[in-house]
């Protein structure tokens, strides 16, 4: 390297006095201390308004819950009096009134179905208000015999409209929602012949708000609170009321004896760019300041509130005060440190520059791909557990962890038993674990149930492969672990749910059996009282082979009788005994046993050509002949009008089909007009009168469920012919 040669000295420029560069220094230093509380001013509003943004969209989302349960439970029970007010027992109370034997049908009748439904009260009232019939008819408060002509939801229904009023009971002295609906003659139309009335309690809703950090309410119409969080709320007002509305209320006894409603303690201050309005207001004894915003619901005559705490705004903006100058602190002692730092280091950093530019080039594609990878793994929604060959825990995801409800630290490195295993189902997940262990993991994966640490179950499927290392070679298990709880849940609703439809399916078609029914138990009835008479009178002639055989007809006709008892409640019956291998002659032989009354009655015979060696069907057996009785029902209804005696025929035929077994049901009945084919199987849809429209909708929903199809056709000669198509069993 050559010598360097020393430079020709230059002269010195002037540089400024010391005491203007001080002054400069504190100039830049007020500058920017004042720009710094600038900032963070700015801050702290920005932090308050975004707190008031996040408190309205809060409220928002509550409001959409708090208004769904609103109308679920308004509109649970909306079906009712309507339904309720078809049923034959309603009609002839309201044509007879003082009939005792009408009336007690009536109430019996109406206290089931309100049992059923769930609801509080359900009661019929006459065109003058009084009620005739009632689901409490054997209480101490019962309805029957009240008045209720002042209730608007009385004047509504009998005006031809639905009701809807939410008031205090006049008899209990309960406050609940009130739904009514006109009884009308049979077919819908013409006069109103009643007012058919549900009441239902909003007091699991009132009793969930009582739950709530801040405070919630329901306003009427007129602007009083009837719902509250807050119980001092109660029955107090949002506005002055009128005479006219005070009269109203004590007209309608909307609120039992009250006839004063003062205002709420409320002072309302408004807000500018922010929805909803301010309450200054005192709350357990403390003064208290909300953010409050009101929902109409226009369909309900409510109005619903709901508040947030707004002192979280001011604490948001003075938090943000806080940490900024504090930040500022930190900021300007780091400042101070770092120009030391400098001047000490000024070569070190000369010299590590070049040593950290070559580490930084070369790291950077490979911290890359891990920020990537790591933020894929984070973002999953899936569950994953990765474990070595000797089945140690060696990685898991946030998902996998908020699943199992452990951390990371608690899980990495753990063998089996696991932590997170069911101990209910240990044995099973032993089993899952020696098939992985054995190189046998389940390819289309597995159920399984995991106990989360707070000690709720989790139900999971699991997926496992082989984890390759970077040399290609088999290092141990990835599991994919997919959180299926809420499925599962949901098909265990809809099981009940369906459960129920068909339930109340069956106790529909044995109503439309009733007559029948007890026509066929008066026969050995009516036997048994005269062979009883018989066999009194031969022991005291002392005839005793005359004796005996009166007493064995006796037996037989008690036997005959409770056989038509046992088929009833076997139908009627909800749980049965599930799946099974159900013999094809053996459903339709009781199908028609079922309607053997029935057909007698109406002049029908039934003509069953079932092949010898037909192959049973799988299936839910009470489910099964469900199907069949509905469709055997309606091929007799078809035929009551307009076919001849002689010609009243239901041929029930069964084969064996490409695997599969045909079961035909025809009729010779007037068939289906085809402007109405499209709508045979949907739901309420229905020719009869009084009918639900619920049969054959729930016949093809069960035969789906078998994995089976049900579907009509004409029937050559007149008739309609009804094709159940189910799977052989093997």
């Amino acid at each position: 390297m050559p010598p360097l040669t020393p430079e020709p000295s230059l002269p010195a420029p002037s540089s400024p006095s010391p005491v203007r560069s001080r002054r400069r220094a504190l100039v830049a230093w007020a500058a920017v201390l004042a720009l710094v509380l600038l900032l963070i001013a700015v801050a702290g509003q920005w932090a308050a308004r975004r707190e008031a943004n996040f408190q309205a969209d809060s409220i928002r989302r509550a409001m959409e819950v708090h208004v769904l349960g609103l109308r679920d439970a308004a509109g649970k029970y909306g079906y009712l009096p309507f339904t309720a007010g078809m049923h034959p027992d309603v009609l002839a109370v309201l044509a007879r009134p003082q009939d005792p034997a009408t009336r007690q049908r009536a109430n019996h009748y109406i206290e089931e179905v309100n049992r059923l439904a769930g609801s509080d009260a359900l009661y019929l009232t006459d065109p003058q208000g009084l009620t005739l019939a009632a689901s409490n008819w054997a209480t101490p408060q019962s309805f029957v015999g009240e008045s209720y002509a002042n209730r608007p939801y009385f004047l509504d229904a009998r005006a031809g409209r639905h009701g809807l009023f939410y008031g205090v009971g006049q008899t209990t002295g309960e406050p609940g929602l009130f739904m009514s609906a006109p009884v009308r003659a049979e077919g819908g139309g013409g006069e109103v012949l009643g007012v058919i009335t549900v009441k239902v309690s909003l007091r699991q809703l009132h009793d969930a708000w009582a739950f709530v950090r801040d405070p919630i309410l329901l306003t009427d119409a007129r602007g009083i609170v009837f719902l509250s969080s807050v119980p001092g709320w109660m029955y107090q007002a949002t506005r002055p009321l009128s005479p006219a509305d005070l009269a109203g209320i004590e007209h309608d006894q909307q609120y039992g004896t009250r006839t004063r409603f003062a205002p709420l303690p409320w002072r309302v201050e408004p807000i500018e760019d922010a929805p909803g309005y301010l309450v200054r207001t005192t709350v357990g004894g403390k003064a208290r300041r909300f953010l409050a915003v009101d929902e109409p619901l226009p369909d309900l005559g409510w109005t619903l509130t709901v508040m947030a705490d707004h002192a979280e705004v001011t604490r948001a903006r003075e938090r943000t005060w806080m940490l900024g100058l504090l930040g500022a602190g930190v900021l300007l002692l780091g400042a101070l440190y770092w120009r030391l730092r400098e001047r000490r280091f000024a070569e070190q950093r000369d010299a590590r520059r070049d040593l950290e530019l070559r580490v930084r080039e070369r790291t950077h594609e490979l911290d890359q791909a891990h920020a990537f990878r790591k933020a894929m793994e984070d973002s999953l929604l899936v569950g994953m557990r990765a474990r070595d060959l000797q089945g140690r825990i060696i990685y898991v995801n946030p998902a996998f962890c908020e699943m199992t409800g452990y951390g990371a630290d608690e899980l990495l490195g753990r063998l089996p038993p696991y932590p997170y295993w069911h101990p209910d189902d240990v044995t099973q997940h032993w089993f899952h674990y020696e098939a992985m262990m054995s190189g046998q993991p389940a390819r289309s994966g597995f159920e399984s149930r995991l106990r989360h640490r707070d000690g709720h179950e989790v139900i999971t499927m699991v997926y496992t492969a082989r984890l390759i290392d970077a040399d290609g070679r088999h290092s141990g298990w990835m599991s994919s672990v997919v959180d299926i709880t809420e499925q599962k849940r949901a098909e265990l609703r809809q099981r009940q749910n369906d459960e129920q439809l068909q339930h109340a399916q069956r106790l529909a078609s044995l109503g439309e059996m009733a007559s029948t029914l007890a026509h066929e138990l008066n026969q050995p009835l009516m036997a048994l009282s005269n062979f009883a008479s018989a066999a009194k009178a031969f022991a005291e002639q002392g005839n005793q082979p005359l004796l005996a055989s009166s007493l064995d007809e006796t037996v037989a006709q008690a036997k005959r009788s409770a056989e038509i008892v046992r088929r009833i409640r076997g139908f009627v019956r909800q749980r049965t005994a599930g799946t099974e291998d159900c013999a094809v002659a053996a459903l339709v032989a009781n199908v028609l046993a079922l309607l053997q009354g029935e057909m007698r009655q109406r002049q029908v015979r039934a003509e069953v050509r079932v092949a010898p060696a037909l192959p049973p069907v799988r299936g839910d057996r009470v489910l099964l002949e469900q199907v069949l009785l509905n469709l055997l029902s309606n091929s007799l209804q078809a035929m009551e009008q307009g076919t001849p005696p002689d010609r009243r025929v239901v041929e029930v035929e069964a084969e064996l089909c490409e695997g599969r077994v045909h079961i035909r049901i025809a009729d010779h009945g007037p068939g289906i007009d085809a402007a109405l084919a499209e709508q045979v199987f949907a739901p309420f849809f229905t020719t009869k009168a009084g009918g639900l429209g619920l049969g054959l909708n729930i016949c093809r929903t069960i035969v789906e469920a078998h994995r089976g199809r049900l579907s009509f056709a004409d029937r050559p000669g007149g008739g309609t012919v009804f094709t159940l198509e189910l799977e052989a069993s093997p």
